[in-house]
């Protein structure tokens, strides 16, 4: 029995020990998700971040928030809506957390960007893509020793890129697109040999790219599009052999384009508009076999185009508009599958090929012969081949007369006025009947309206699903009316004509209002507009903003251009997008030229009588006339005697009025 006690003792003395040693290795594996914490500076630095940036979606803030995420994290199946914090909590055996992702895009945040985000130690990802963030980039970030993702797309920052974020060499994407920053470039940048995608489009930049952005050879995208930075685009370029996407469109650089840039053989997409300086001749491309998006449009380049671009097999859009090429356009027959646009160069033959084509095609304001007349037919409409004024002689039918250079009148040009509703149906305004313009336009679109009027439409919204119609609708509900409550669109370039004019001076009043961004304190009141405006081949507005000349959105201005010339019988409107302004706001792909509506009437020199005097001066001639023939009959000059005695005798009264 003694021996049995004994036994049960150390039995159950066992089984304690195993009971406690169990439950603290249970309690170690399975309750270290209570124990894990934020450290206390990293609760208050989060706090501090939530109340600059005005985060209202994130709930109280503690050391257990790691294990929370209910209370921050929320997305919006489509994910333009986020806001998720993410930590790592392996630290100190797993019980220490710290947090490595901040993304909070599209709440429109309506603070400042935080210093404070320099104190998160393990943090890899900063993403405040779309929201309404002021104020500065801090220096402080550039002390965050693994942040790989700045991503800032669309707020109001201002101010310059500190040369602190130099010092962040593990940084891999600096995103900067679609805000207010300026001023030089900072030379630090070129220490991130780790960045694989600088993007700093639509800013206001100035100076050149610095050289030190020649060691940046990770670089897979490099976006600087719609700024203000010069000087000659640089040589360094063909160290980034690793780029896909190069974006140099609507800067103030200068050509030419640098030849080495034939050693970047994984473009994919090759961008580059409106430079200035010397012109050269087509880069050579041909090693470049990955290219699906070519646009060298404005560019200076001579020459004829190679061979070996109708060759291209990935090939999708090519755009060598408004340059000087030359040559026979006829054996670029494998070009019907790639949309086109070659308008206003010098090309010459036959673009029998672009009737066929499977895609779209600008081959306007050229130099062809031997017209062949496209298969829709006329000058009535057409929604994919462009061959408007590109024809040096047309001895066709007269419904193919705007193929012909100049657009010349088949008729007695006789109009003198002209009144469109662009975008909009028939209205009257401000005592005029405007005609309706509501045809949807397209990629390589044209529209005549019976003799009277036209409008010729080029370019597609790169990186956005938009192909038409090219409308503009007040979908912000803005207080707009009349014209103003509509507007056409064009991604790249719009001309409107007025055809069969009188020779003569006249006013032209171009009626503007900015309709497709909201008036609130949101990102999608943030986009800026710019294009060009010419008339009859002359600049007469450069960077042109609608809602900065306006003094905001949903508020209708005129543009008024007195005595323009018509020698002719064309007067020809144009706007162009030379790749300025915002391209990200409200949504991917809204930019390019917007107009409400066109008057095109008389010019009246200042100073001289105005079209009311005129119509008074008239009205009240006839009157003075009518009293003196009056005057004249009653004195019998013009046998008003005769009449009254006849009918005094007769018996009757004839009483003149």
């Amino acid at each position: 029995m003694a021996l049995w006690s004994s036994l049960l003792s150390k039995t159950s003395s066992v089984l304690v020990f195993g009971f406690v040693a169990l439950n603290c290795f249970v309690g170690d594996r399975f309750g270290s998700h209570a124990q894990r914490l934020l450290p206390v500076d990293e609760v208050q630095t989060l706090q501090n971040i939530s109340d600059k940036l005005n985060i209202s979606n994130w709930a109280t803030i503690d050391q257990t928030s790691c294990d929370k995420a209910e209370w921050w994290n929320y997305t919006t199946t489509d994910n333009k809506t986020q806001s998720i914090v993410q930590c790592n909590c392996t630290f100190e055996n797993d019980s220490v957390c710290h947090v490595t992702n901040i993304r909070v895009k599209g709440f429109n945040l309506n603070g400042v960007l935080p210093e404070e985000l320099g104190d998160l130690p393990e943090l890899v990802e900063i993403d405040l893509t779309r929201n309404y963030i002021n104020g500065t980039i801090p220096p402080r970030l550039g002390q965050l020793p693994k942040l790989k993702i700045l991503s800032l797309i669309v707020n109001r920052l201002t101010g310059t890129i500190p040369p602190e974020i130099g010092n962040i060499t593990t940084l891999e994407q600096l995103v900067l697109e679609d805000n207010l920053l300026g001023g030089a470039l900072p030379p630090d940048l070129g220490n991130l040999t780790s960045l694989r995608r600088l993007v700093l489009s639509a800013n206001n930049f100035t100076g050149t790219i610095p050289d030190t952005f020649g060691n940046l050879t990770s670089l897979n995208e490099f976006s600087i599009d719609g700024s203000e930075l010069s000087g000659k685009i640089p040589e360094f370029i063909g160290n980034w052999i690793n780029i896909t996407t190069l974006d140099l469109q609507g800067t103030s650089m200068e050509g030419p384009i640098p030849s080495n840039i034939s050693q970047l053989t994984s473009l994919k997409y090759l961008r580059i508009s409106d430079l200035s300086g010397s012109s050269s001749t087509l880069p050579n491309l041909q090693a470049m076999k990955s290219l699906e998006i070519l646009i060298l449009r404005n560019c200076l380049i001579t020459g004829s185009i190679p061979d070996y671009i109708a060759d291209m097999s990935s090939l999708n859009i090519l755009d060598l508009s408004i340059n000087r090429l030359t040559g026979n356009i006829s054996i670029f027959k494998n070009l019907r599958s790639v949309t086109v646009f070659l308008s206003n160069n010098l090309l010459t033959g036959e673009p029998t090929w672009a009737l066929s084509t499977s895609k779209q095609a600008d081959l306007s304001y050229n130099n062809f012969s031997n017209f062949t007349r496209p298969a829709s037919g006329g000058c009535q409409q057409q929604k994919t081949v462009n061959l408007v004024s590109s024809y040096l002689s047309n001895n066709n039918t007269d419904d193919e007369w705007c193929f012909t250079k100049g657009l010349p009148c088949k008729q007695n040009p006789e109009h003198r006025s002209l009144f469109i509703n662009c975008g909009g149906g028939s209205v009257l305004f401000n005592d005029d009947k405007y005609d309706e313009d509501l045809t949807e336009g397209g990629a390589a679109s044209y529209f005549f309206s019976q003799g009277e009027w036209g409008y010729s439409s080029t370019g597609r919204y790169l990186e956005s699903s938009n192909t038409g119609p090219f409308l503009a609708k007040n979908d912000f509900n803005l207080s707009v009316e009349d014209v103003y409550a509509t507007a056409r669109l064009a991604p790249q370039s719009l001309k409107y004509y007025a055809l069969c004019l009188a020779k003569g001076k006249y006013k032209v009043q171009l009626h503007f209002a900015e309709i497709m961004y909201s008036n609130d304190q949101t990102y999608r009141s943030l986009g800026r507009r710019i294009f060009d405006i010419s008339i009859q081949g002359i600049t007469l507005r450069k960077n042109f903003n609608i809602a900065e000349r306006a003094g905001g959105v949903g508020i209708g201005i005129t543009e008024v251009f007195d005595n323009i010339i018509v020698n002719g019988s064309t007067l020809e409107i144009h706007l162009y997008w030379a790749g300025k302004g915002t391209t990200f706001v409200p949504e991917r792909g809204v930019h390019g030229p917007l107009i409400s509506a066109i008057t095109v009437t008389p010019y009246l020199k200042k100073g001289g009588l105005s079209a009311g005097a005129v119509i008074g001066i008239v009205a009240a001639s006839c009157v003075l006339a009518a009293l003196f023939l009056l005057l004249l009959r009653t004195k019998g000059y013009l046998g008003g005697k005769d009449l009254e005695n006849k009918g005094r005798t007769e018996g009757t009264g004839i009483s003149l009025v």
